[in-house]
């Protein structure tokens, strides 16, 4: 079984034996059935990954003892995601879950003229994203920023190569005969049930956003969302 990664998000002053939170404790005792001796992984997250031996395996307050620390290599390019609010919650968190697992770097929740839903549980997102991260045995865990209002997001974003995506009859250009993956950051925004506006579209190219198809079919949010990503991530 491959050694399995928890978080630990103050890996910087782990010292020595350290007693892990109730969850984690339950999760290695309880669920893998790991035992003292075994090994684990920590990360916080932000790149830094500790090798350690679990010393005491009790179910609420698991003790491991930290062995070496390494700092990963950050991925080459960021790689960010405007995408709208969905109303079903459960699409929305699938979305978060598999764009960690491909390896998003930010993650920025838009607001559009046709978005429905206007708020979102931040603190539970996060939680996703960890678990995410964890299970993909990553180390860098993706942001995710509060919900923006599309119109003010635009005068924001300052990544090298951007990019708006929507359903149009004009046949624009491919993502993937778009992208640079020699500039170290790319954004992408995805739209609402309904699509942009074309207010919303002329905008966005006013900011030197290029327009991009991702096929001829039409795709549900999060689905588009989760196609954007790949093909971002491809080059």
């Amino acid at each position: 079984m491959p050694v399995p990664y928890f978080y630990y998000p103050d890996l910087n002053s782990l010292s020595g034996e350290v007693v892990l939170d109730e969850e984690t404790s339950r999760h290695i005792v309880q669920v893998l059935r790991m035992q003292s001796g075994e090994e684990v992984r920590l990360t916080d997250g932000k790149g830094n990954l500790s090798h350690s031996v679990i010393r005491h395996a009790h179910k609420k307050k698991c003790t491991v003892s930290h062995l070496s620390i390494e700092q990963l290599t950050p991925p080459k390019r960021k790689l960010a995601i405007g995408i709208s609010l969905i109303k079903n919650s459960a699409r929305f968190e699938w979305f978060l879950e598999k764009a960690t697992e491909i390896g998003i770097s930010e993650i920025i929740p838009l607001i559009c003229e046709r978005t429905e839903k206007k708020d979102l549980r931040i603190d539970r997102m996060h939680s996703i994203l960890v678990s995410a991260m964890l299970q993909s045995q990553q180390s860098w865990l993706p942001e995710i920023q509060e919900p923006i209002i599309l119109r003010k997001g635009l005068e924001t974003f300052k990544h090298q190569q951007k990019f708006i995506a929507y359903v149009s009859d004009d046949h624009e250009a491919h993502l993937s005969d778009l992208i640079n993956s020699n500039l170290n950051s790319q954004i992408v925004l995805i739209g609402p049930e309904g699509d942009f506006t074309l207010e919303e579209i002329d905008l966005a190219m006013l900011y030197n956003f290029l327009p991009a198809s991702l096929g001829p079919n039409r795709l549900r949010t999060e689905t588009a969302g989760l196609v954007a990503l790949t093909l971002l991530n491809a080059d």
